[in-house]
């Protein structure tokens, strides 16, 4: 079933950030890591030039528990770069949720702490409001998993948003783990599942790999695309896909 829509699909040009630079990494294995750019800063420009509605940034070392240095670059994206900013990665306490918001970010996401603590969840949502809070569901056949995709868990996807809709969230960002960074397509069922099953904004990552597969989640109702691999490669042009959805 199509889902009406109202507003253009965004489609959301990812930087991955590793040790300082710009990375995509398959199926979000370390040990698989191509570098795209030693200036992330740049990179972001050039999106943001390229017409991107928002960024999508990811702090790899975060992920896996390591200090936040890599802080300094987002908050220099925020200064140089005039795009809004959706920022993830490692933000498993209130306090490093709220430094990322008080340096300006749009929106954050957060993964693993929805599990740990939703009360925190809930009080940001309360503090900053559930515009600039995304839940992640980081999903391996349906279940999540945490800690940088490291630690599978028993919880279905749908159950955890249903969970963090009971205390105020309001967007979610899915990823099928085993097609991230792979251009094999998206998960299209498990993605219109959680937008017929929430109701609420889903923002779709993982697989895409064609201005078709934009198209396709756009007609299944998905708020927004985030595309990593298939721009940094060339297989997707950003101007292109987002001038398709404007159609």
């Amino acid at each position: 079933m199509e889902v009406p829509k109202h507003n253009a699909m965004e489609v959301i040009p990812a930087i991955d950030i590793k040790n300082g630079v710009c990375v995509r990494l398959y199926q979000g294995d370390f040990e698989q890591e191509t570098v795209f750019s030693h200036d992330p800063v740049e990179v972001a420009l050039n999106w943001s030039r390229a017409g991107a509605p928002r960024i999508h940034i990811v702090d790899l070392d975060a992920t896996r528990g390591d200090n936040r240095s890599n802080n300094h670059i987002i908050r220099s994206i925020q200064k140089y770069v005039p795009t809004p900013l959706q920022v993830g990665g490692g933000l498993r306490t209130q306090d490093a949720a709220d430094t990322l918001l008080d340096l300006g970010v749009d929106r954050i996401v957060i993964g693993t702490l929805a599990i740990d603590n939703p009360k925190v969840i809930e009080s940001l949502c309360l503090e900053w409001g559930a515009e600039r809070i995304v839940i992640a569901l980081d999903a391996r056949k349906g279940e999540i998993s945490i800690k940088g995709w490291t630690e599978s868990t028993s919880i279905r996807t749908l159950d955890l948003a249903n969970q963090m809709i009971c205390i105020g969230v309001e967007r979610f960002l899915y990823t099928d783990i085993s097609r991230d960074g792979t251009m094999e397509a998206p998960n299209f069922d498990a993605i219109q599942n959680l937008v017929q099953g929430t109701s609420k904004s889903i923002l779709a990552s993982g697989g895409v790999s064609s201005i078709d597969d934009i198209l396709h989640l756009d007609r299944i109702g998905a708020e927004g695309t985030i595309v990593g691999t298939a721009l940094y490669t060339g297989a997707i042009d950003l101007q292109d896909a987002i001038n398709k959805m404007a159609e």
